[in-house]
């Protein structure tokens, strides 16, 4: 290697860490942006030869083709808004407001039937209002930095949110430009390149598409439980569930379980009966064979790996590290495989 690429190599890790540096503070909706714009790229394919088909009798070839693109991303975005971020800005409004009422120490739950329950068992009172208001206070500190931090999230979320979607309208008419840059740029044979694309992008598309569909049906599942045994806050659970059903193995049970233990507690043993045994063979099912077949014949990840991707990307990068660790220990793996078959390693 001589001086000049020596040079050049210095230059291109510095500007990679000073990039790195300064998208640090969005990072997360970076990631969000990246994992939605692929997710939404098959359906931008299909509606974008749409629109072409429309605009050619109007248009030149290649002024159709930019418009129609444009178009559908365009389209694909507002969609994601009304289906997908609006209803979780909803959900996390109620979420948050469920969060303050908890840790100011109201809530919906019977607590004095609770303590008197455990009275009876025990023949010790505890305080469970006060330690729902400290669980609801540890709760807030850990996701906003206290109650008083909600409002400064909020406005923050909103910056990265349009921020997120300006990522994904611009990754959805360049990224397969990227793409092509990045076999044209790869010092592998186009052969090799190509095999380890594909691996790539079938293990990502196991762990995120397999991850969110696995997730939202198991916590929809187990919601319809709650609702139909009557427990308050129901949407507040759901969106815990939602976001608890993205651990493989753990899953929903830990709102599911106490919410049948609470109704056993406050003398409702039948509804706490028929939620126990709703949660254990319809809610786990899902998780014991949809995901299997949905994530796991794709990525070819080991759950207990995912698991460990989940938690180590949730302490990496945050929220978003819920996808981010299993996408990159799937592409170790890929990489490996790869490796092992295209270069008859044994």
């Amino acid at each position: 290697m001589n001086r000049g690429q020596s040079f050049l190599l210095l230059l291109i890790g510095s500007v990679a860490l000073l990039t790195l540096f300064v998208i640090s503070p969005f990072v997360e909706y970076v990631i969000a942006s990246a994992i939605l714009a692929y997710v939404l790229y098959p359906f931008h394919v299909r509606l974008s030869r749409r629109f072409r088909g429309v605009l050619s009798d109007r248009l030149r070839e290649s002024l159709s083709r930019r418009v129609g693109n444009m178009l559908s991303a365009l389209f694909l975005i507002l969609s994601s808004i009304v289906a997908v971020i609006l209803p979780l800005g909803y959900i996390s409004w109620v979420f948050v407001r469920d969060l303050t009422e908890i840790a100011r120490g109201d809530s919906d739950v019977d607590v004095a039937a609770i303590e008197a329950e455990i009275a009876a068992l025990t023949g010790e009172q505890v305080e469970v209002g006060e330690v729902l208001a400290t669980a609801g206070q540890a709760i807030a500190n850990t996701l906003f930095g206290g109650v008083g931090g909600i409002v400064t999230t909020a406005i923050r979320a909103s910056v990265g949110l349009s921020l997120a979607l300006f990522l994904v309208y611009y990754t959805l008419l360049d990224g397969p430009a990227f793409v092509k840059w990045i076999r044209q740029t790869s010092p592998l044979p186009s052969n090799v390149t190509a095999d380890l694309v594909d691996r790539v992008d079938a293990m990502t598309r196991g762990v995120v598409i397999g991850h969110i569909v696995v997730a939202l049906l198991q916590a929809l599942v187990a919601g319809v439980g709650l609702w139909a045994v009557g427990i308050p806050n129901v949407v507040f659970w759901t969106f815990v569930m939602a976001v608890l059903a993205l651990l493989p193995l753990i899953g929903a049970f830990f709102v599911w379980g106490p919410a049948a233990a609470y109704l056993v507690a406050v003398d409702q043993v039948t509804a706490g009966v028929l939620l126990a045994l709703y949660g254990v063979f319809v809610v786990a099912m899902v998780d014991n064979y949809a995901r299997p077949i949905v994530i796991d014949q794709q990525a070819h990840l080991n759950p207990a790996v995912i698991l460990l991707g989940v938690f180590g990307g949730i302490y990496s990068v945050g929220f978003t590290g819920l996808f981010v660790g299993p996408i990159v220990i799937g592409v170790l793996a890929a990489t490996l495989e790869t490796f092992r078959e295209d270069y008859d390693v044994i």
